[in-house]
């Protein structure tokens, strides 16, 4: 009775393991695998989610075209900013500046910044041949070399230390103040002590008539044979037109041994001496050739002054230059208003630097007041 029992369990065993083994051949025939289900573990913000793999589709998928190739596009080269005399500005002022060029051939043919107005006791840089145009101007018959009277003329007074270059932080408004009689009754005296800077030169006065002159002055130019006294604070600037000024310059800060020229000559003039300033000989030529253009043997006070002034100013007014209205050429402080002394010179070409004149306001470099 046991042998049967244990033997039918044998049997169904053997039953079972055979239809275990024929469905699996059954399910390999005719089923694809599937592929597992992947689980995430749920928490309290996440859902169980099963992926299902999709239906097989019977139907073919299309050929599918290849994407278009992306084309990228070299990135244009940026060009680099020219930066033209034109559109350089270099000083402050709102408006254009004096040493701005590109904006008038006419004054670039002219104008040279590299030229260096004044005399410092070193790197001066004196050219031979306007050195020796210089010395034929006024023969001062001594012996003396320039440079040992600018040896001598650097131990009374300081050497400049300005430097006269624009800058982009500063604007330079300047006026050079003539002395035509022109200047009567034009009511330009508050309009000339507006600027930073206003020059006068050889014998001013402002006493008497300041409505029309102003009594502002920053720098006085004078040679020996113009000689004044120049107030506390304002910088004499002496245009040596031969060597013999030098050597009176320091006569007169000094010794006052020096009592002659070509004429007699003030013996002592009273300056601050750290505020002197004298103009380069070389500047001379450089005005002569460039500005007068030879006209006349060399330029005078005032146009020196002016040309002084476009090196060391960012904006520049002009009172006081050539005729009255009616003609005469004569100081504003003289009675006779027919005296005409600068024109009659033969030294300097009065009507040809006026005609700079008028040609530096014509092309906006200076403001002319007549």
């Amino acid at each position: 009775m046991l042998l049967r029992k244990k033997l039918c369990v044998a049997l169904v065993i053997t039953a079972i393991l055979f239809l275990m083994l024929a469905s699996h051949g059954i399910q390999k025939r005719h089923f694809p695998s599937l592929p597992l289900i992947s689980w995430t573990t749920p928490t309290d913000r996440q859902t169980v989610v099963e992926h299902k793999a999709p239906h097989a589709d019977p139907t073919p998928d299309p050929p599918r075209n290849p994407p278009p190739p992306v084309i990228t596009q070299p990135k244009p080269k940026e060009k680099p900013v020219q930066i033209s005399q034109s559109n350089l500005k270099l000083c402050g002022c709102t408006e254009s500046c004096i040493s701005d060029l590109g904006e008038s051939d006419w004054f670039s043919r002219h104008y040279d910044a590299k030229q260096q107005p004044v005399l410092r006791d070193t790197d001066n840089n004196l050219d031979s041949q306007a050195l020796a145009w210089w010395l034929s101007l006024q023969r001062s018959g001594n012996d003396q070399t320039l440079e040992k009277v600018m040896s001598e003329m650097f131990k009374v007074i300081s050497s400049p230390t300005v430097d006269f270059r624009p800058v982009p932080s500063s604007c330079r408004r300047c006026a050079v103040v003539g002395n035509s009689g022109n200047l009567r009754d034009s009511r330009n005296g508050n309009l000339i002590d507006s600027h930073n800077s206003v020059i006068r030169m050889n014998k001013a006065m402002t006493r008497g008539f300041e409505k029309d002159v102003g009594n502002r002055t920053t720098h006085h130019f004078l040679y020996p044979e113009s000689a004044v006294d120049v107030a506390h604070g304002v910088s004499l600037v002496l245009l040596p037109f031969k060597l013999r000024d030098m050597e009176w310059l320091t006569s007169a800060l000094s010794t006052g041994e020096v009592k002659m020229t070509y004429m007699r000559v003030k013996e002592r003039v009273e300056a601050d001496k750290d505020k002197v300033l004298v103009v380069n000989p070389a500047f001379f030529k450089y005005a002569h050739e460039r500005w007068t253009e030879g006209h006349g043997r060399y330029p005078s006070t005032g146009m020196l002054a002016i040309i002084f002034a476009l090196h060391t100013c960012d904006q520049l007014s002009v009172f006081g230059y050539g005729a009255d209205k009616q003609g005469n050429w004569h100081h504003y402080w003289e009675d006779n208003r027919y005296a005409g002394a600068f024109r009659k010179t033969g030294v300097h070409s009065a009507d040809f630097e006026m005609e700079i004149i008028h040609q530096l306001a014509k092309e906006g470099k200076i403001s002319l007041h007549l």
